[in-house]
């Protein structure tokens, strides 16, 4: 069965909004949940996303809100940390390794932080079976997606094209993930420009997908009240993981 990977931003509108919607996600079948650290310069992540960074940090986003909501889904959906290096660096990513590795949660994210930067870091992640989810984009030669894949962990995290999330530029995967397969038996998960039109055609070749900005799109909808929102965003999900399937 394909999987569903889902991304919210943590605080927003607020953090019990968080838990619930998380918990609303998991009945609905999401597979696995990134919780999006609010970061004033995210720049992987298109308007939407970035919106909703900026409005969690203004209504006073701190870590140990990410520590308290994780701790309180974890048992419940698989939860993956999604941030910028610096969220992790400020911290001192062995003590922000270990928080996560108290709150139940399984992998980071951590879409800055390039392939050789990231090997100092993977002992400590090893010791504490928190995987670092590898990135492949469309550009990448033959012989840097041998070395990216080769030890990569949970899932690979399949760019479905070079830019920011929620563009939804089409780009040929024809040739990349037959030669992902090639070197690792990881599954491959494809994100950015995911959406419910799309999912069922994007899932086509690959193990799963990963559903962040037509999410967080939802939740900046000031029209709808929060119910309405965690209703919107979980019947959504459901088709998604329903369509991927059929």
């Amino acid at each position: 069965m394909k999987k569903l990977v889902a991304y919210i931003t943590t605080g927003y509108p607020e953090l019990s909004f968080t838990k619930d919607l998380a918990l609303s996600l998991s009945e609905a079948g999401v597979d696995m949940l990134e919780l999006g650290i609010p970061f004033s310069d995210p720049v992987a992540d298109g308007p939407i996303i970035e919106q909703a960074n900026l409005l969690s940090l203004q209504n006073g986003y701190k870590s140990s809100d990410l520590f308290k909501v994780s701790k309180e889904i974890s048992g419940a959906i698989d939860t993956l940390w999604m941030g910028y290096f610096n969220s992790f660096y400020h911290h001192g990513f062995e003590n922000f390794s270990q928080s996560a590795k108290a709150c139940g949660v399984s992998g980071f994210i951590i879409p800055d932080l390039p392939f050789e930067e990231a090997q100092p870091y993977l002992t400590t992640l090893d010791a504490l079976d928190i995987a670092l989810i590898s990135f492949v984009a469309p550009t990448h030669t033959k012989e840097r997606i041998a070395k990216i894949a080769k030890d990569a962990k949970k899932f690979i995290y399949l760019v479905a094209y070079a830019g920011i999330t929620g563009s939804g530029v089409d780009e040929s995967l024809d040739v990349i993930i037959p030669t992902i397969r090639e070197y690792s038996d990881t599954p491959i998960y494809l994100g950015f420009g995911v959406n419910e039109k799309n999912a069922k055609e994007k899932s086509r070749d690959v193990d799963g997908v990963i559903v962040g900005s037509a999410f967080v799109k939802v939740l900046l909808d000031d029209a709808l009240t929060h119910m309405q929102k965690i209703t919107k965003i979980s019947e959504t999900a459901k088709h998604i993981k329903e369509s991927i399937n059929m």
